[in-house]
């Protein structure tokens, strides 16, 4: 595809359901073409239905973001794909459920720093290295509540969300001469699978992944002369029962 007749370009991680849906179904409708990730070829083929984009404009990349391979291999295939790179949004995450560090595995620790913080930092890195060529991107990198609230059974997903969060303020910057703007939202609770059910939980009150979404596009929509570098979004109610 020629770049400069090409439309906006978006790559989103996690892509196949929830959120990572949501924000790909949100960018379509904004007129993105989109590099769909995630490692489940039937959920990244619904997201693409769903955006009803035609082949040209979108391409799936089946990858596991645990891979250090992983990020280069689908930067590569959207840029081979496409030409340009507009907008990265770091959106994949993965937590086991709540379990005491002390009972919690290395192995277990170490995805979880891969997929939530090592992985983005690297797509990253090798986005902001094609957007500054055309001197203009915007990545966006989809945190947690968790990196605030650190709650128990959760230290090393809270650690690796709030190192998402500082390294979006220190890579805007070190990327903001080059036209790259950095955004980190940062939700509360949002209805999704990675949530289990908990009849403690009100899920009606919680954020849905179409809030999220709302929210990146606006980010997207912000002037170029403004970069919302932090975003938190809250339930208006809270749907923890007491």
């Amino acid at each position: 595809m020629n770049p400069e007749s090409a439309e906006r370009t978006a790559l989103i991680t996690g892509a196949g359901r929830g959120i990572g849906r949501a924000i790909a179904l949100a960018l379509a409708r904004e007129g993105f073409s989109l590099c769909l990730a995630a490692r489940t070829r039937a959920e990244l083929e619904e997201t693409r239905r769903l955006a009803g984009l035609e082949p040209r404009r979108s391409i799936i990349v089946l990858a596991d973001l645990a891979d250090p391979e992983a990020p280069a291999a689908i930067v590569e295939t959207a840029l081979q794909h496409f030409g340009r790179l507009d907008l990265l949004v770091n959106n994949a995450g993965w937590a086991p459920p709540r379990t005491p560090i002390l009972k919690t595995a290395g192995a277990t620790i170490d995805r979880i720093i891969a997929v939530n913080l090592r992985a983005p930092i690297e797509l990253t890195r090798l986005a902001a290295a094609a957007m500054a060529r055309a001197g203009a991107g915007t990545i966006i990198n989809v945190a947690s509540a968790a990196a605030r609230r650190t709650p128990a059974g959760e230290a090393a997903y809270a650690a690796a969300k709030a190192g998402l969060v500082a390294f979006t303020h220190a890579a805007f910057a070190d990327l903001r001469a080059s036209g790259i703007r950095m955004s980190v939202i940062i939700p509360g609770l949002t209805d999704t699978a990675l949530i289990p059910h908990n009849k403690r939980l009100d899920r009606a009150l919680m954020l849905a992944p179409e809030d999220v979404a709302g929210a990146i596009v606006q980010i997207v929509a912000t002037p170029a002369r403004a970069c919302p570098i932090e975003v938190i979004l809250e339930p208006q109610r809270n749907p923890e029962l007491r």
